[in-house]
């Protein structure tokens, strides 16, 4: 369902979140899972104030609580508790910290989701997460820097999950421009290519393996985007080979460059008839988007904007 900017204004917050979770329900559910999970880590550190004499012993049971969901940098101490490569990536204990990157998530989340499924979304944030989760493990134990801290040294946070999704939207349409307050129009790719600079030039800040795994995630958001075009490419030659194929084996001669319809050649006129109605479906697709925005497209209408996008790369 997708409401026009007066009446989703008039929504209350519990309708603007049905809304959402009716249109992005797969990025619905990966929010409310972090944001579930740090009010239930924030319960527990209430309770912990709460029980124990004048807060004292809070401190240390509720760090081993974080611990044990953490990732750590130790190789030994991840045999202890392999779960880790999965919980750390929901994990949040800062409020700040969550806010933001629940943010980043709803908006690049969005913007995937225009574009790619939700099972593609789900697959790039579990990839991102583990990707940016071993370079973090990979860093602390081959360089010397980080030799003394690798025993108290643990990773938590979606942000290596949801860098994965920014590198992966951002490499897939580049071009794809964001209204930023302050800033004006920036470009996907002007984004992702900052935020790979700021988190390798802050590695030497007082949270390296926060920025280490980050770059690990944006790492695997642009291998995932490559093999993701490389895939639609070969499908695209493999749809030629095939369409090759059916012509040499047909029993009637054929002539190159032609358009089949019911394996009769389609006369200029028929070819410039289908060619202007498609031209129009077009146009209407570009009006609507004009109007009500992109994700206002059918499942067909998208399929046929891209294939169009395909046929005239340089409009």
């Amino acid at each position: 369902m997708t409401f026009g900017h007066n009446s989703y204004s008039q929504l209350t917050i519990p309708e603007r979140w049905n809304a959402f979770r009716r249109q992005y329900p797969v990025l619905a559910i990966l929010i409310a899972v972090n944001t579930i999970i740090w009010l239930g880590i924030t319960f527990v550190s209430v309770l912990l104030w709460l029980t124990t004499k004048s807060g004292q012993g809070e401190s240390s049971l509720f760090n081993d609580m974080i611990g044990y969901l953490s990732l750590p940098a130790s190789v030994g101490q991840l045999v202890k508790q392999p779960w880790s490569v999965v919980t750390y990536m929901f994990l949040h204990v800062e409020f700040f910290h969550i806010l933001f990157n629940m943010l980043w998530l709803f908006w690049f989340g969005k913007i995937f989701l225009d574009y790619l499924n939700g099972r593609q979304l789900i697959w790039v944030y579990f990839l991102g997460g583990l990707s940016g989760g071993l370079l973090f493990i990979v860093a602390y134990n081959i360089f010397p820097a980080f030799e003394v801290s690798i025993p108290r040294a643990y990773a938590l946070g979606a942000s290596a999950s949801i860098m994965a999704i920014v590198a992966a939207i951002a490499s897939l349409i580049p071009e794809y421009s964001l209204n930023l307050m302050f800033i004006g129009k920036v470009k996907l790719k002007h984004i992702a290519i900052f935020t790979v600079v700021i988190d390798f030039l802050l590695i030497k800040s007082d949270n390296p393996g926060g920025h280490i795994a980050h770059l690990g995630g944006m790492a695997w958001g642009l291998i995932y985007t490559l093999f993701y075009l490389k895939q639609q490419n070969k499908d695209s030659v493999m749809g030629k080979m095939s369409q090759s194929l059916h012509h040499l084996f047909s029993h009637k001669h054929k002539p190159k460059f032609k358009v089949y319809h019911n394996d009769r050649p389609l006369s200029d006129d028929e070819y410039n008839i289908n060619k202007k109605a498609q031209q129009e479906k077009i146009d209407k697709i570009l009006e609507k988007i004009s109007k009500s925005g992109y994700s206002s497209l059918t499942k067909e209408e998208k399929e046929l904007l891209f294939r169009s996008s395909k046929q005239h790369p340089n409009n």
